[in-house]
């Protein structure tokens, strides 16, 4: 968590916040997409987090996919943003948020996956026919959005 949003959480404590994220869908040269089991609750993501004060998504995209993967974007292309009911999250302290996500795609990148431990537990490639059933609301949509531009 940024300072930023540290700072947030102190005046607001657990009150339902909307705030801006990124995400990365990465695929490999077979197609696949990487998801990384969280740490928090073993439900799986696309690599991301909240942008930061005069950080712009594109960049707040390529910083949670180093952090997260050990992954370097070397070309980003901006999907879809998401935002509504299927961006509400819970987390396990209390915090409840709502999401408006900014999604790029990765084809070009480089460098060895090296999960966050913190907050990645693991990091597998999945096939788009193949997802895991424990995902988000948010992430089961763009799974649908991303079959829909394959046909």
């Amino acid at each position: 968590m940024g300072d930023y949003l540290k700072e947030l959480r102190e005046k607001t404590n657990h009150m339902t916040l909307v705030l801006p994220h990124s995400a990365v869908l990465l695929f490999n040269n077979k197609g696949e997409v990487l998801l990384e089991e969280r740490a928090d609750d073993g439900y799986f993501d696309f690599p991301g987090g909240g942008i930061d004060l005069k950080e712009t998504a594109e960049e707040a995209a390529a910083r949670e996919l180093k952090e997260e993967t050990g992954l370097i974007a070397l070309e980003l292309e901006f999907f879809k943003l998401y935002s509504g009911e299927i961006t509400y999250y819970r987390y396990f302290n209390g915090d409840e948020i709502y999401g408006v996500d900014a999604v790029y795609i990765c084809r070009k990148y480089e460098g060895k996956l090296n999960p966050q431990l913190e907050e990645v537990r693991g990091l597998k490639f999945y096939r788009l026919d193949l997802m895991p059933d424990k995902m988000s609301p948010r992430n089961k949509q763009i799974i649908k959005d991303l079959k829909n531009i394959q046909k």
